[in-house]
């Protein structure tokens, strides 16, 4: 690995920077790409003439960043399913058939707006789970778990099921197992952390998956870093990090939310830098 391209983000066409990575690198890449047609006022988003012609190039990327994950590394893909957005079911279905499918996750954005008068509101999105085949993944539930209420531990607590009471205490007290339904608030207009990307992630809901698929030290990847999110967790969680965006005021975006607070003494330094990587200056 070429140590000169962590934590740093790189400009450039996610395609084509992808294939110049160092292969069998990465234990996690976190896409949040163009969803087609959904936000269509951007043009990020509707820059492809049909359908066919979006799918085809999301079977590029998805190739090119399963040949920079480590064997058992995991690819999460977000995308959404409505009315209008129909691109993310043949996605899902044509990359189950050629990679190997490891999960599913619902995305409860907790919404309660009416955007559309014809067809119910879309509260969900979605995350395909891809597996580099190879090894087992690295997959630890124990570090996201979900706290129990005061209730429902006094109930569990009282239940006479549960023989061996110390063991169903010590589970009780590190919370629930978290499923693949996850609940987590969209950004709002008022939120602290929006910082005026249309389709911003939570840092809660990249942190989970960061935690639960990666350890200290792992290179994570995000071939659509947008404004950020992926690498100001990962920077967060002592992960190393590669980020790709080729919109500039992105760019410019995400290393505003990595630049470190500034203090008096002694001046902070910037832990993050871009870099604009072509084949020439990357052989």
């Amino acid at each position: 690995m070429d140590f000169a391209l962590e934590n740093q983000i790189i400009s450039g066409d996610c395609v084509e920077v992808l294939h110049q990575l160092p292969a069998r690198t990465a234990r996690l890449v976190i896409a949040d790409p163009p969803y087609f047609n959904v936000l269509v006022n951007e043009s990020w988003d509707t820059a492809w003439h049909n359908e066919s012609e979006y799918l085809d190039w999301t079977a590029r990327w998805i190739e090119a960043a399963m040949q920079v994950l480590v064997p058992g590394g995991l690819l999460y893909c977000f995308g959404q399913v409505g009315k209008r957005e129909h691109a993310m079911l043949h996605l899902m279905s044509q990359a189950a058939q050629r990679w190997a499918f490891h999960d599913l996750l619902i995305w409860d954005r907790a919404v309660g707006y009416k955007d559309r008068s014809d067809s119910w509101t879309p509260a969900y999105e979605m995350a395909l789970v891809l597996r580099k085949e190879g090894a087992p993944p690295l997959f630890n539930k124990d570090v996201v778990r979900e706290p129990y209420d005061k209730k429902t531990i006094a109930q569990y607590a009282r239940d006479k099921r549960y023989k061996d009471a110390e063991a169903r205490r010590r589970h009780l007290s590190k919370g629930k197992y978290a499923t693949n339904l996850w609940r987590i608030p969209s950004l709002k207009g008022s939120s602290k952390e929006k910082v005026g990307h249309p389709s911003q992630k939570p840092l809660a809901l990249i942190e989970r998956i960061v935690r639960a698929c990666s350890a200290p030290g792992d290179l994570i990847v995000d071939p659509f870093l947008g404004s950020g999110t992926t690498a100001v967790v990962a920077q967060k969680l002592g992960r190393r990090w590669i980020g790709i965006e080729k919109d500039e005021r992105f760019v410019a975006m995400a290393r505003a939310r990595l630049e470190p607070e500034p203090r008096r003494e002694p001046a902070a330094a910037s832990t993050s830098s871009t870099c604009s990587l072509s084949r020439r200056e990357h052989e």
